[in-house]
């Protein structure tokens, strides 16, 4: 899993898989899923990133079972 963030652009990338999306389906304004032609999820991008969530959150992870 890669997550980055662009200051420039308030946008942050969680990508899930190296295989290559095929389209993208927004799911909420500004929440866009980026989908194979399979339907599997390959990466989620959340567009005006600051205003939905602490940025800092991006980069901790908690790992539960």
């Amino acid at each position: 899993m890669q997550v980055r963030y662009d200051k420039e652009v308030d946008a942050a990338h969680i990508r899930l898989s190296r295989k290559r999306p095929t389209g993208a389906v927004e799911v909420q304004e500004g929440v866009i899923l980026h989908l194979t032609d399979k339907d599997e999820l390959v990466a989620i991008e959340i567009l005006d990133a600051s205003k939905r969530f602490p940025i800092r959150s991006l980069f901790t992870f908690e790992f539960v079972r």
